[in-house]
Parts: C-alpha cells; structure tokens; sequence
C-alpha cells in the first residue's frame, strides 16, 4: 500500500517573524501519523497572496492532503477565506448555521454589548465550492476542498480552534476518504546516557532491523526517548520492542512515550505518597511541570518559590552564613518545606543558571538538588554549560529524575 502524504501550511506573518511559535504544526503531525498519514511537508508563508497561491500549487501537486492554518480571522491581513473562494472557483456566501453560531456566541457567550460589527457578521461566509466544517469553539468555520484528488483542508491558526476542527471533523473524514497503512509505533523512555552513545550501544540492533521498522531517537534535556515504527502488517514490533527495552534496561525510566512529570505522579500514586517542593533556581518550574498532569492534586501538595535568600531563611529555615550554593543549602530546603507542608517527599533546587553570578568557586551552571524525607535526604551537584533557559530546564528534568531513583531505592 502506498503512502498518503500530507503537506502542512501554516499562514501569518507572525509565524515568519518568530512573533508566534508554530505548535499547529507538530500537533497536526503526530495525528496525522497515528492514523498513517506522512507529513513530508510544512510550509510557512505569510499574509501575502502571492505566496499563499503558490504554496498551495507546490503541496497539491506533492500531496494527497494539502492542511492550512491561519489567515481566516476577521481582519484586513485575513486573506485566506476570499483566496480559497478564487483558488476552487467559487465566490463567497453566507452558511446559515455558521451565522447563527456567530450571532451565538457575540451574544451569549462574548457578551459583547451592541449590534456585531460587519467584519464579524463575514465570519459567516464561506466559499460555495467547499464543505463547510463546523468550529464549536470560535467564529471561523474550517472549509474542505477537493480537486484532482488531492484534499484540501483549511482551519483557523487558534490552536484551540485548530485541534477542535481536527478532532471534531478533519481526522474522521480523512479516515473515511482514505485508506493508509497501519502504521505502529513503541517508545521507551531512557535518561543517563546520551544520543550517541546510547547509538553505539544499539549499532547492531539497528542493523538487524527489517526495512519496514525504523528507530528514532529522540533526545530532549538529557533524556532520549528510542521510537521502534513499523509499518505494514505482519510486523513483529513487539518481539522487537522486548529485545530493545532488554538492550537498555539499565537506563529505561520506562516503556512508554509519557513524561517524566507524568511518570513521577504514577509512581506517587502507585505508593500512596505526596510531594512537596522548595525551588531557588528553578524559580516555579518544577510546580508547573507536576500540575501539568491531569490529577496532581492527590500527589503534589505545594511549593515554596524561595528564590531570595532572605525567604530561604525566613521560611525554610536556611543558615546562608556560608552561602547558598551548597549542600547544606538544599538540605535545609528540604528539611523545612517539609515542615511547612505536610508531604512524604520533598525536592529542593539551588544554584546558578546565568548568565551572571558565578564565580571561580560556583561557576555559571552549577545546581544543587536534593530529594527526601523527613528521615532520609540524598544531594547531588551538577554542572550544565548553555543558556539559562537550558539551564533551568536540565536543572528541573534532574531534580525530577533524582527523586524517581530515591523513590524507587526507598
């Protein structure tokens, strides 16, 4: 069977000029690949028709499914819609149900005092060579296209719009007008030893795989995810899976594509137990990372932010007489967050992301984490060497991983 292939166009200027990261892009991907949908192209291209028209002859000509996001809001930059309607040869017209939706959610839901402004009430029209895709959640309704048996798929650049049209309408249609390839995918979740080595590691491995299975690696702030895909069917990918999780047990933080903050709140709970964290350095991140998961609160009890000296001594009870990058420093984090909330476990950051503040002694990029109990506290120090955004997020990716193995030992 062959592959159906995907083109991705993104629209807006904003995207060119770094104004607004492209997350459409990659989201759309991984669901297309689920289902057995290649994306081998994404294309950016801003609000200028020239580019917009050109963009969509180079990926209807390349691909099955052409997928566009952006350019369909209710301003002059908005070009996409009145492209379209030209592009199909069609012209635009008013779909009842969309107006309805429109004049429903100014008046019930925006509450916008005031009759609807007209740019609004255009909301509503659409191209009458296109199927009209409802948008539950915003104004713009996406639009399907078909010609020359390649489809065309336009959406709105929100990405909470964009992921409701393509749940909603894009990705059931689009298994219905095609037939793809099954495609299967495992994933093991390693940390401790880097992209290349973990490569020379599994050389003949790879080397032995049949040319319908690929393994990818997927390196990100110090950990690598290895990804077996197979595709076609009789594939023996869990046989294979078994041999590479065997090849790289001593590293598997699991076998499974998950995070690591996800993982340490099944860990928690599988243990009955709780967290609590006293973060200098990493200034919140951690707290962020744990409450990104769906049900935290019945694991992750709080923190205390003490980025200032003068709060890890007044709250978690620090001696700072010998400085704060130290072992004795996230000892004491420790030993009073946990005093101060009532948690099983504890996690706590000091140190030095940059790009300023060290010294010949602490150098930029030194952390210290510690992780334990009221009973038992384990420290380690580390040395990272990039920016400050890395810095911080080695920092917190570590401090995660060091309380996975103290759980674990304990």
């Amino acid at each position: 069977m062959e592959k159906v292939l995907a083109s991705i166009i993104t629209i807006g200027d904003e995207l060119l000029i770094g104004q607004t990261v492209d997350t459409n892009s990659a989201w759309i991907a991984q669901r297309l690949n689920a289902m057995g949908i290649w994306v081998h192209r994404r294309v950016a291209v801003g609000d200028q028709r020239d580019a917009i028209w050109k963009a969509l002859d180079d990926e209807c000509a390349l691909s099955s499914i052409v997928l566009v996001t952006g350019g369909l809001g209710p301003t002059a930059d908005d070009i996409t819609k009145p492209l379209l309607a030209e592009y199909f040869g069609g012209k635009l017209v008013v779909d009842e149900r969309v107006l309805a939706h429109v004049q429903y959610l100014f008046e019930k839901v925006f509450r916008r005092p005031g009759p609807m402004l007209e740019r609004n009430l255009k909301q509503a029209e659409v191209p009458d060579v296109c199927t009209v895709l409802f948008n539950r959640i915003g104004t713009a309704p996406g639009m399907w296209f078909e010609r020359n048996g390649t489809v065309v798929v336009s959406m709105p650049g929100v990405p909470a719009e964009m992921k409701g049209l393509m749940t909603d309408e894009v990705l059931p249609r689009l298994q219905q007008h095609f037939k793809t390839p099954i495609i299967a995918h495992r994933t093991v979740f390693t940390i401790g030893m880097g992209e290349s080595m973990i490569a020379e590691r599994l050389t003949g491995f790879e080397a032995g795989l049949p040319d319908t299975v690929k393994l990818a690696y997927l390196p990100h702030f110090g950990t690598v995810r290895l990804r077996l895909t197979a595709t076609g069917e009789g594939q023996d990918i869990d046989g294979l899976f078994a041999t590479l999780c065997a090849l790289v047990k001593d590293i598997t933080v699991v076998a499974e594509d998950i995070s690591l903050e996800a993982y340490i709140g099944r860990l928690l709970l599988e243990k009955g137990k709780t967290l609590a964290t006293a973060e200098s350095c990493t200034g919140g991140m951690l707290a962020e990372m744990l409450t990104s998961i769906p049900g935290s609160s019945r694991y992750f009890l709080g923190s205390v932010v003490s980025y200032s000296t003068s709060v890890k001594e007044t709250l978690l009870g620090v001696d700072a007489s010998g400085g704060v990058y130290n072992e004795a420093t996230v000892t004491q984090m420790v030993k009073g967050v946990l005093e101060q909330i009532p948690a099983d476990y504890a996690i706590a950051t000091s140190g030095i992301v940059g790009p300023d503040g060290g010294s010949e002694e602490t150098p930029v990029g030194t952390v210290w984490v510690a992780v334990g109990t009221k009973t038992r506290i384990s420290a380690k120090v580390f040395h990272f060497r990039w920016d400050r955004g890395i810095n911080t997020q080695l920092a917190a990716m570590n401090a995660l991983n060091n309380l996975r193995l103290f759980v674990l030992e304990n």
